[in-house]
């Protein structure tokens, strides 16, 4: 489809749109849709949005349906730019979100990093040319949650102006329905070809309803296949495996990008952080338990360099994570260590994947990696930006989604692979009694955050004393004034989703924190508390004044020489004071460096708080989507 006829003609055809209410329109099958709105946490997703009307129906009906417990977010997804924009005015005041995207290639709203309950597109096939349409329901059932329903209009009886000014193209029903088998939906309703409601007696519509299986359909039977069935000379098929779930689950911000390919769309990862992750879950495993990864008799695999990963033995698994700097012969061991796992990935378990009934030398691979030469250098800050150099990790889109939606439930798959593999090498000999595997169960413990919320409380504590009584903090949910009593809250609840990032920590009042307890907050909690929580993250950590305490007192001043800056208890000289800048640069630094990779929908060098806050609005909506959280 090209914008361009709908944005000249777009208040003309925002007229004929509005001119017949969604009953009129969607009659045929919205029988469908009550189920839908039943969910008060429903997504739903209107692609061609046109001028808002549906848009607007759904979002009514659910603030009707649900009232002050509505959570239900409604997408409207429009190409034609002067078209949305009326569409945006249509649904002013109502929960849906407007976006400028289009088929086939969904790149703004499948970096959402959600998916749907419903999917709408009407009067949106037809301009979707026979090349593009495989790709296209691909697309689409990744955005399907499981049992969520596709509902597609199919417009016949194009006309040559159709053809070339509103590039439409001939459309099919068993065409349609041949192509969402192929990516695992079924048919749940194919009604007659019906007459425009519009009166256009050349026209008739068609409607199909896909429907996502309720299972583990797509990438499970692969997984498994690779987790279970494929051979394995060495541990590393199933440590990528583990790798690249940890990253879905935990860090959805990784994602670089997504791209086509004739086997299907791919998600794209910064090659380094595979790698990063990669050096993370071997470190304990062969440094200190000095478990063997492979049937030989030599301890050492293929990433473990002498100048290198043996460099870094008196560093532990948590030194790995982002946000961290190192520097001096660290840093250069570190650069060394993760070039040489990430070729080491390359050769060998992406080189030995495949998928079943596939040979490893076939066209179609699972995992690829598109590697660069990076040099060593005496400094390294681990974030988004920094693990690029090392180029791009590519996998398939389906796999991605189910490592991010089903991670709980294929982890323990791979720990309890990986612990008979180990056992069975004998340089592991002495676990391969069942009675004694606990301890490899143990080693292969992903070594989670500890709850603490230290550095934040220090943090507090220093600009309670240098702040005036005039900016006291407030507690962010409440907006009280902390004074004595106060705790340093987790937004998304820690027990649920384990994360000690910058971000995500706020000073609550005790009271109010003990009432929020492991809750996760509503949306509309979220958003009223918005300016404050910004205002924290703005004071806290990005503003770099608020942490030099400096004397205005005009008699102090003259009295020292010009580059200098008095504080309460010394002065600053021009390298102090420089220090002090470059230490609140680097928090700074960190503080973007977490969020980027955490929450998503956000660039790699995002640096806007307001970004930021709708990532973690998103975040929110995952975790209860996931999870099925109590909220507060």
């Amino acid at each position: 489809m090209t914008p361009q006829y709908y944005n000249e003609n777009a208040e003309e055809l925002a007229k004929q749109y509005l001119s017949k209410s969604f009953d009129e329109v969607h009659q045929s099958w919205s029988q469908f849709l009550p189920v839908v709105i039943a969910n008060p946490n429903a997504r739903i997703l209107d692609l061609g949005a046109g001028a808002g009307r549906d848009a607007k129906y759904i979002a009514e009906l659910a603030e009707q349906t649900h009232k002050t417990e509505n959570n239900i977010q409604v997408y409207a997804v429009e190409p034609a730019t002067q078209l949305a924009d009326l569409g945006a005015k249509v649904t002013k005041d109502l929960k849906v979100k407007w976006l400028n995207d289009s088929l086939p290639s969904l790149s703004v709203i499948t970096k959402q990093e959600v998916s749907f309950d419903l999917i709408l597109l009407s009067a949106v096939w037809m301009h979707i040319p026979q090349s593009a349409r495989a790709r296209s329901i691909r697309k689409l059932a990744n955005l399907l949650k499981p049992g969520g329903k596709l509902v597609i209009s199919l417009r016949h009886g194009q006309t040559e102006d159709d053809f070339k000014q509103r590039k439409m193209h001939v459309v099919c029903a068993d065409e349609l329905k041949r192509l969402a088998t192929d990516v695992g939906l079924f048919t749940k309703l194919e009604t007659q070809k019906e007459a425009d409601k519009l009166g256009r007696s050349h026209v008739y519509w068609q409607t199909v309803v896909l429907q996502m299986p309720d299972d583990g359909t797509g990438a499970f039977p692969f997984i498994r296949h690779v987790a279970i069935n494929d051979g394995k000379s060495a541990t590393h098929k199933l440590a990528l495996l583990r790798v690249l779930l940890r990253i879905a689950d935990g860090h959805p911000g990784a994602v670089l990008r997504r791209e086509s390919s004739p086997f299907g769309d791919r998600v794209i990862l910064p090659a380094g952080l595979v790698a990063l992750y990669w050096c993370y879950q071997y470190k304990d495993l062969i440094d200190t338990h000095q478990l063997f990864q492979s049937p030989n008799q030599n301890p050492n695999m293929g990433f473990m360099k002498p100048n290198g990963w043996h460099k870094l033995t008196h560093r532990s698994a948590s030194d790995y994570r982002i946000g961290n700097l190192f520097t001096g012969e660290d840093a250069i061991a570190l650069h060394k260590t993760i070039s040489a796992a990430v070729s080491n990935i390359k050769t060998m378990p992406c080189r030995y994947i495949t998928f079943p009934n596939q040979e490893s030398n076939s066209g179609a691979k699972v995992f690829e990696v598109a590697s660069k030469t990076v040099k060593a250098k005496d400094s390294i800050f681990l974030d988004l930006q920094t693990l690029e150099q090392w180029g791009e990790f590519s996998l398939p889109e389906s796999t991605w989604l189910a490592f991010n939606r089903y991670a709980c439930w294929i982890e323990p798959v791979l720990v309890s692979e990986w612990v008979k593999t180990m056992a069975s090498y004998s340089g592991n000999a002495q676990y391969s009694s069942p009675e004694k595997q606990f301890h490899l169960y143990q080693a292969l413990n992903w070594l989670e955050p500890k709850r603490t919320t230290t550095e934040v409380r220090n943090r507090f504590e220093k600009l309670k004393q240098q702040l005036p009584k005039s900016e006291q903090i407030q507690c962010v949910w409440s907006a009280k004034s902390l004074q004595q009593k106060y705790d340093i809250d987790h937004s998304m609840p820690f027990a649920r989703w384990p994360n000690n990032d910058l971000w995500n920590l706020l000073p609550t009042d005790s009271q109010i924190n003990n009432q929020k307890s492991d809750c996760l907050p509503t949306e509309h909690k979220l958003k009223v508390s918005k300016d404050r929580i910004q205002h924290w993250w703005q004071t806290a950590w990005l503003n770099a004044s608020n942490n030099l305490s400096v004397s205005t007192q005009s008699n102090e001043v003259n009295e020292v020489p010009v580059g200098y800056l008095i504080s309460r208890d010394f002065l600053l000289t021009p390298s102090v004071l420089e220090q002090k800048i470059a230490s609140t640069s680097a928090e700074s630094k960190r503080f973007f460096a977490e969020a980027n990779i955490a929450l998503p929908g956000l660039r790699s060098d995002n640096t806007s708080i307001d970004d930021l806050f709708e990532a973690l609005v998103m975040q929110r909506g995952r975790l209860k989507e996931m999870q099925q959280l109590r909220e507060w």
